[in-house]
């Protein structure tokens, strides 16, 4: 009979969701501002924090150090969470075009095996939420903060085929 050691790692205060929770610093600005005595410098991090189940957010932290700005902004996503429908595939369940600012994603589910085609930002925001086979393209702005809130855009306006049905009247056991 094999032996299992007991588990070493600290379990965490508010429960076990808070150990599954995968983070990812999309970017790291820094500000610089002049004055009298010289150049203060302030540093902002934008943040995308995930279960891989579905649930993802993103944050923005500003602080003078980096670690805290990344800390902060992890905080903040945590905070701003939402819950995007995921098909048994691991994809999205149907196209959508998310749209801030002057930029634009275009997101479409992919065959199973296809993997995550995507820039670095939504790239990071899809594996949060864990999806592993879509397609997508970002048009327009290519700053980061306006492709991660476009990309919450779609995500915001993404239903599930049960909640389509539902909406239309229709019986579930007809599909």
């Amino acid at each position: 009979m094999a032996y299992n050691a007991p588990d070493t790692k600290p379990q965490s205060q508010s429960g076990d969701q808070q150990g599954e929770m995968k983070d990812q610093v999309i970017y790291v600005g820094r500000v610089t501002k002049v004055v009298k005595g010289g150049k203060n410098f302030s540093f902002s991090a934008l943040v995308v924090v995930g279960d891989g189940n579905g649930k993802v957010g993103y944050g923005l932290g500003k602080a003078l150090e980096v670690p805290s700005a990344i800390k902060k902004g992890i905080e903040s996503a945590k905070r701003n969470m939402i819950t995007v429908p995921v098909s048994p595939n691991r994809s999205l369940p149907h196209p959508i075009t998310g749209r801030f600012g002057s930029g634009s994603v275009l997101m479409k589910p992919a065959p199973e095996g296809t993997g995550v085609i995507a820039g670095a930002a939504v790239r990071a925001i899809m594996e949060a939420a864990g999806i592993n086979n879509v397609l997508t393209k970002s048009l327009g702005s290519s700053n980061p903060h306006n492709v991660v809130r476009a990309t919450f855009e779609g995500f915001k306006n993404l239903m599930d085929p049960y909640t389509v049905m539902t909406n239309r009247g229709l019986d579930q056991a007809e599909a």
